[in-house]
């Protein structure tokens, strides 16, 4: 797997026993340069693939669903099937058929949206996960919690609603304040914070896994330093493997919980 340039910072003649050491990726591998600048507004890498990934996302499903037949071709077999995927395996289980229907179509885009941003992280070229940047996950919380709380509100009223955010339970007796406390910091604070940082954390730690070992393999390809580089290509495709995995659990973990938050929001008790 060869790596962006700019990722990968090192000399191309620093290797093992060149007199250089080792010069291992940190934070300077998710900086980019602006790919231009418009009014003072700076155009990035990472800008692009948000951007490419939002094109994927609707013109498949445009392709998909435009003029749908009754005996599906491939393009809409596929878009049926990633769209059932969603509804039946997550918004029908957590929300409901009845409640949850309306939310469908949030949830598909999100799932595939984050999916695909995820993807980058293993296209050549790309090789960037949109998501390891924490902007990108934060706005996308932001959006299920602003959506939670106006929820909360429109179905149980002002104060109804805050019962509900705060776990208001008369039975719960002299520990009722406490409990209400720690709610309110659960839902309203800790609640936006893990579900951005869940998906940030897992993409971040991933790809600088991955060009940690891509680096590594480059460096040790000297001497006798051949043979150790032979396992770090080896952890390299191991890790690309594992990765994939892990960007359509993360992409499933983050609609799982738009949803659950969702559910929360209509049912009477939180």
């Amino acid at each position: 797997m060869s790596a962006d340039p700019q990722m990968l910072a090192f000399e191309a003649d620093c290797q093992l026993f060149t007199g250089c050491g080792f010069n291992a990726p940190g934070l300077h591998t998710f900086m980019y340069e602006p790919l231009f600048t418009v009014g003072g507004f700076e155009f990035n890498k990472p800008m692009l693939l948000a951007f490419v990934s939002t094109l994927i996302v609707v013109g498949f499903f445009w392709a998909a669903f435009n003029k749908p037949k009754l005996v599906p071709g491939k393009v809409q077999m596929i878009g049926e099937a990633g769209y059932d995927f969603v509804r039946k395996g997550v918004v029908y289980e957590i929300i409901g058929k009845k409640e949850g229907e309306k939310y469908v179509p949030l949830m598909v885009s999100l799932f595939f949206f984050i999916w695909i941003m995820n993807l980058w992280s293993i296209i050549p070229v790309a090789q960037f996960p949109v998501t390891s940047l924490i902007a990108y996950p934060v706005v996308l919380a932001l959006l299920v919690y602003f959506l939670w709380v106006g929820l909360t509100f429109k179905k149980h009223g002002f104060v109804g609603g805050w019962k509900n955010i705060l776990g208001y339970n008369k039975d719960l007796g002299p520990i009722l304040p406490l409990i209400m406390v720690l709610e309110f910091f659960s839902n309203l604070i800790i609640r936006p914070f893990t579900h951005a940082v869940r998906l940030f954390a897992n993409m971040f730690a991933g790809h600088l896994l991955i060009v940690m070992f891509t680096v590594a393999t480059w460096y040790l390809m000297n001497g006798i330093g051949v043979l150790y580089a032979g396992t770090s290509f080896i952890l390299v495709m191991v890790m690309i493997v594992f990765e994939l995995f892990i960007q359509a659990v993360q992409a499933y973990v983050f609609v799982l919980l738009a949803s659950n938050y969702i559910q929360g929001a209509l049912s009477e008790h939180h």
